[in-house]
This record gives structure tokens, sequence and C-alpha cells, in this order.
């Protein structure tokens, strides 16, 4: 899966969905909760030296963000993952100054690339 496929997954929730964060301005103010938020934190590239392929892994996060503990939203969000068979580790958050509840899914992200 590529963060692109992944990108059109998350939008399967019907939520505001951004890569690492909404960039808002005075004509378009950030999305109300719930909403999403995806990144790449970490990354590592590796192959075999006789080997043409490349392997891309991913450390992955997808954060859902909710104004209250929404179990609907995390159940639409985990079905949507568990239907595309990504495991996932969840944890979550009370984030205080934005008064917003952050449910994190971390997952390891595997792609198959070709040396050019």
């Amino acid at each position: 899966m590529t963060l692109a496929e992944l990108y059109t997954l998350l939008k399967q929730t019907g939520y505001p969905v951004a890569y690492h964060h909404f960039v808002a301005s005075e004509n378009n103010p950030p999305p109300l909760p719930p909403f999403i938020v995806y990144w790449v934190p970490d990354e590592d590239n590796y192959g075999a030296d006789t080997s043409e392929a490349l392997i891309r892994s991913s450390v992955v996060h997808v954060e859902l963000y909710t104004d209250k503990k929404d179990l609907v939203a995390e159940a639409k969000l985990e079905a949507i993952l568990d239907s595309a068979k990504i495991h996932y580790r969840k944890t979550e958050a009370w984030i205080d100054n934005q008064k917003l509840f952050q449910v994190v899914y971390e997952f390891d992200l595997i792609e198959k690339l070709r040396r050019c």
C-alpha cells in the first residue's frame, strides 16, 4: 500500500483528512472534529546488494481527533483499517489546550520498490 492509497482509504470515513496538518487561512478554516491526520515519523529503505528490489518500511500514524470520546468515529475508522488488513497499535490522549481527544493508530506500511 502507498500513502496515496492510504489517503483514499481514510477518505472513506467521510471525515476531513490531511497529511500531517490542515493549513488554515481566512478563506479556509480548519475542519471541525472529527477529522483525521496521517503522517510518517520514521522510514527505512533497504534491500540486498545483489537484488534489484528495494523495500520501504514506513511507520505511519493515523490520528483521529474528536471533541468528545467518539466510539462511533473510532469504530468507523477501525472497520476501514480492519477491512484493509492493517494491524495497528492504538493509543489515546486528551489534548487540554485544544480540548480534543486524540486517538493514534500506529502501524508499519511496507512498499516494494524497484531501483531505476
